[in-house]
């Protein structure tokens, strides 16, 4: 038997709330499923279970918030299931509706009127992201059963079903908010559970603060976004207790862009590569080799990571900000980095982390160039013991071989912890950096 707990997504969490379970007692998972949707301050994940078997008994129910660490449900890891697994009460029978795809027989289970299952759990979970009413698909597997090949080519609902997360659907009705009624923040529209809470919240943010004297005190006022909160605690702390030092310096990009454009000519447009690919690849190898950078400080003492997880700073459309991980991103080819760089920010903006990205990097990138900013200290995340900034790539003047020409350039910063590093060593890091750009072949 394997408990399966509820996980720890980042230094700054102390609880989570089960938005929805995705499997149910008796289904069968393994190793990496994802079995349950978990809603922190900063985003709602995805989480996956770490053991393969067969469910028992789920310990919470959808809507409670428990301490990380809490036990939320069994995994009977036997290779042979017990026979009595305990079987939920069967559900009532109801009218085919068009929220058919919603009947369940088990939590998580999608069934007909009839009681007998049409999808898994997962193919379920699928259809909900995709705003797919199962009702209207036609099954292709054995007795009719949904497939996630069915869902995948399945066109997305019309006005009969509206595209919202699992927690704004139980806000909107114990509310009584209409979701049609809703403008959607998330990734195509989706509606999110902070567009239900602002919406039973009264008048926007923009109407209240263009009357200054309709605002509310600052003691009593609650902040816009949860997301918010929690970074300005974490942010808080790390200012409090991590005594920084900051260094930057200005990287000739002239041999990495040109490198780039080589590559890039023969490539589909949608593959091709961008500076901020070359830039992470580059951080991620300085990071394995100037290893003081890329750990963690517990226990009074630094503790080097043997893998690099670089933390990516994705800010979010509603507000705030979250980190998800490259892991091994120094060994990732450049092409699967940029991939993966863009499933991860289009998974973080739609609310659709897994756990195992969210797991906590060994150090974090933050890039403004985007937004114009051509340099940037930050904050480091605990327990992190760096934090890299990068700025807009620009054209500048440089002297090259005496002669004065123009270049383009961008500006790395780096923010470290002097408790597990000094002066020294975050020279020798961005010195890495720039060396490695020069020399983008080997990235």
């Amino acid at each position: 038997m394997a408990d399966f707990t509820m996980p720890s997504l980042g230094a700054d969490m102390d609880e989570g709330t089960l938005v929805e379970w995705l499997v149910g007692p008796g289904d069968a998972v393994t190793k990496g499923d994802v079995v349950a949707v978990v809603e922190t301050a900063k985003s709602t994940i995805e989480v996956e279970c770490f053991d393969s078997g067969t469910v028992g008994a789920l310990l919470v129910d959808p809507g409670t918030t428990v301490p990380v660490g809490t036990r939320m449900a069994v995994i009977n890891t036997e290779t042979e299931p017990p026979a009595a697994v305990p079987a939920p009460a069967p559900a009532p029978a109801k009218q085919p509706t068009a929220a058919a795809s919603e009947l369940q027989a088990s939590p998580g289970r999608t069934t007909t009127e009839g009681g007998d299952a049409v999808s898994t759990p997962l193919v379920r979970h699928l259809a909900q992201r995709k705003g797919i009413d199962l009702s209207s698909v036609h099954g292709s597997g054995k007795g009719g059963r949904i497939t996630r090949s069915d869902v995948e080519h399945a066109p997305a609902d019309g006005p009969h079903r509206v595209k919202a997360s699992p927690l704004a659907r139980r806000l909107a009705q114990s509310s009584g908010i209409d979701l049609s009624a809703l403008r959607g923040t998330g990734q195509g529209g989706t509606i999110r559970a902070d567009d239900v809470r602002a919406a039973t919240a009264g008048p926007p943010a923009r109407t209240v603060e263009s009357h200054a004297q309709a605002r509310p005190s600052s003691a009593t006022a609650e902040p816009a976004y949860p997301a918010r909160a929690a970074i300005a605690a974490l942010m808080s702390r790390a200012n409090r207790e991590i005594p920084h030092y900051y260094l930057s310096t200005k990287i000739d990009l002239a041999v990495a862009m040109a490198w780039m454009r080589d590559r890039n000519a023969d490539r589909p447009v949608a593959e091709r590569l961008v500076p901020a690919a070359l830039l992470l690849k580059s951080v991620a190898l300085a990071a394995r080799q100037v290893p003081e950078l890329n750990g963690y400080w517990k226990d009074e003492a630094f503790l080097p990571s043997h893998t690099v997880r670089l933390g990516v700073a994705v800010s979010l459309r509603g507000g705030g900000l979250v980190a998800p991980a490259l892991t091994d991103a120094d060994t990732m080819p450049l092409p699967e980095l940029m991939a993966t760089l863009k499933g991860l920010v289009s998974r973080a903006r739609g609310g659709r982390l897994r756990a195992s990205e969210t797991a906590d990097p060994t150090l974090t990138v933050t890039n403004l160039g985007d937004q114009g900013v051509e340099a940037v200290f930050g904050v480091i995340y605990p327990p992190q013991v760096a934090l890299v900034g990068l700025g807009r790539v620009i054209e500048q003047p440089v002297a090259v071989n005496g002669m004065l020409t123009v270049h383009p350039t961008v500006t790395a910063t780096l923010s470290a912890d002097h408790r597990a590093s000094d002066g020294a060593t975050g020279a020798r890091f961005l010195t890495s950096i720039d060396r490695l750009l020069q020399r983008p072949e080997e990235l």
